[in-house]
């Protein structure tokens, strides 16, 4: 069983609606990892921007942006993560890709779509939690506006690494890194959150603020450039942690609906 789990966090700048532009720039940023990662991690909605017209879109922008993922997973020997809009029976999901080197994948559907915004008008809202077992590691990806939901991240089933991509803007950045230490030490998992950086289309502005925490809640790493950052996540921080601590042995047992 593997004893650590290194990961790249890649903050980037998003063209808006782009498909084609994005996946170049983040072929590049991916290529230009040098350091030998096991997962590298995409912001939410990373090949358009957080658009609410996805219907300006062409409909099998989501599957060649999966095969492209598979194509870059195999040759970085690494899993790759990141959400997009997907196109499938006539409706529209923020769907998250966790993509692995030998092609295959898991999905998950944003649980939480931001009324804020209007996703819910566009978006359908996804129903069940995503557990990804990786190299000896359990893993709970999440997105965006989740962030702000404790309960739909509680970890029942004992998950080593919290994840969540997003675009989260400025006027609101505070939330985020509070929530994201939050998830970390109440869960006694790590957390990490990988954000975009810069203006969109809407005039919204992103200061990243892409970050990890430990079990602890102890930053790990940190960033508002553009730029990509490391994290290496160490099993015998979990099991310690836990053991000498105990604290979800003491957590409250209830069910979604």
């Amino acid at each position: 069983m593997a004893q650590e789990l290194k990961l790249a966090l890649v903050q980037g700048i998003l063209k808006w609606e782009n498909p084609e532009a994005n996946r170049s720039y983040f072929s590049n940023r991916i290529r230009s990892i040098s350091s030998d990662v096991d997962l590298i991690i995409l912001p939410e909605m990373f090949t358009t921007g957080f658009t609410m017209t996805p219907k300006n879109l062409q409909k099998n922008e989501g599957l060649l942006t999966l095969k492209w993922m598979q194509q870059l997973s195999k040759e970085k020997k690494a899993a790759i993560i990141g959400s997009l809009p997907f196109y499938e029976n006539s409706e529209y999901t923020n769907r998250l890709f966790f993509v692995l080197p030998d092609g295959n994948y898991h999905t998950y559907d944003k649980r939480h779509t931001f009324t804020l915004a209007g996703e819910d008008k566009v978006y359908n809202a996804g129903t069940k939690r995503l557990i990804i077992e990786y190299k000896g590691f359990r893993i709970c990806p999440m997105v965006c506006y989740d962030l702000r939901f404790p309960v739909w991240a509680r970890n029942t089933e004992n998950y080593d690494l919290l994840i969540y991509v997003a675009n989260w803007p400025k006027p609101r950045i505070t939330a985020w890194d509070v929530l994201l230490k939050a998830r970390a030490i109440e869960n006694m998992a790590y957390c990490v959150g990988v954000n975009r950086i810069g203006i969109d289309e809407m005039g919204h502005e992103y200061p990243g603020h892409s970050a990890a925490y430990d079990c602890l809640g102890k930053q790990i790493t940190y960033s508002e450039n553009e730029e990509t950052i490391y994290a290496s996540i160490l099993k015998n921080h979990i099991d310690q942690t836990r053991s000498k601590l105990k604290f979800l042995d003491d957590r409250d047992l209830f069910s979604i609906h």
